[in-house]
């Protein structure tokens, strides 16, 4: 018969780890909650347990183990933010060239937001993801998910002071970093801006609106091609960001 600290402490295991994997864009995050996702919850959690898991010694209550719940979901939904920033950083690059192209009209869905997304933006999302998967930054956020439960182990209630703080500059840092990721597009639409608005000037006859839209999308599209070669690096700074946070991550834990 398996004892009740087993049972209590791979619930805790398994809220930490479903916390993190369904708020994951990469892991989990979608339109739906499917079979699939319990399974990938279900032998995470195993795994982990399996190699780092404890029962616990002490008799809980209900109360206390609903606190010790809250705290192990906050964990594992703090480090899904870590990616969760990332993944932003990317978005504001796309929403930002998007909609100085005048690609937001084109938008869709995005199912996991639930929120209409620029095509740029989605274009930027399947590098950012296709990259990370090639360097197996799927690993890196299971690494930093087992070592959260050496960090901060299961059965206490303890709250660092300095996670809050953490995330919210890091935060602020990965902005700077999509801006920056953006930066080589943008500065040829202000160059396009500013030519359509001496061509109004000089030919009032010309039909601005016409010419400004045809000629901002052919220089966008001209500009997302000749810059290619600079989004091995962009993504390359924004895949050790992520590493360092996640590092970061675990020692203000």
């Amino acid at each position: 018969m398996i004892p009740l600290g087993t049972i209590a402490a791979f619930g805790l295991y398994l809220v930490r780890t479903s916390a993190l994997l369904l708020a994951t864009p990469l892991l989990g995050n979608g339109a739906a909650f499917s079979g699939y996702k319990v399974a990938l919850v279900a032998a995470v959690s195993l795994a982990l347990y399996g190699a780092t898991g404890e029962p616990l010694t002490e008799a809980i209550g209900p109360v206390e183990y609903a606190l010790f719940c809250m705290r192990e979901a906050l964990i594992g939904l703090s480090l899904a933010f870590v990616l969760q920033a990332v993944v932003i950083a990317v978005r504001v690059g796309g929403e930002l060239i998007g909609h100085e192209m005048a690609f937001n009209m084109s938008s869709q869905v995005d199912p996991s937001t639930g929120i209409n997304t620029p095509l740029i933006t989605r274009m930027y999302e399947a590098f950012f993801f296709l990259g990370l998967l090639a360097v197996d930054g799927h690993h890196l956020i299971l690494r930093a998910l087992s070592e959260t439960f050496l960090s901060a182990p299961i059965g206490t209630v303890d709250f660092s002071e300095g996670i809050i703080p953490y995330l919210i500059d890091f935060f602020g840092e990965l902005f700077r970093a999509g801006i920056t990721f953006a930066a080589p597009v943008m500065v040829v639409l202000l160059l396009v801006s500013i030519l359509i608005g001496l061509l109004a000037r000089a030919v009032p006859q010309m039909n601005v609106l016409e010419v400004g839209f045809t000629l901002r999308i052919s220089a966008a599209l001209i500009a997302l091609f000749l810059f290619a070669p600079l989004l091995a690096p962009a993504l390359r700074v924004l895949y050790e960001r992520l590493d360092t946070g996640l590092v970061g991550f675990l020692e203000v834990l």
